[in-house]
């Protein structure tokens, strides 16, 4: 169902995101790559699951590629 094994919310979590920030910490690109084949493996085992109660892509877009592209507030601009 792609939640989190801890905390049961939709994965990527808060604590999941954090902990992928730190492991990419640099490459952001390496991240987005990462999160989009993972994005592809939840799209489509949830779309097989029930596909009249999958989230929608836009929402799974936001869910799993979004947060990654934003800044964190500590970085400084470039």
């Amino acid at each position: 169902m792609w939640c989190c094994r801890t905390c049961g919310q939709p994965w990527p979590c808060g604590p999941a995101r954090l902990r992928l920030r730190a492991e990419y910490d640099g490459d952001r690109p390496g991240l987005s790559i990462y999160l989009a084949g993972l994005m592809h493996e939840a799209m489509r085992d949830l779309y097989h699951l029930n596909a009249r109660d999958a989230p929608a892509p836009a929402a799974l877009f936001d869910r799993f590629l979004a947060w990654a592209r934003r800044r964190p507030a500590t970085d400084p601009p470039t």
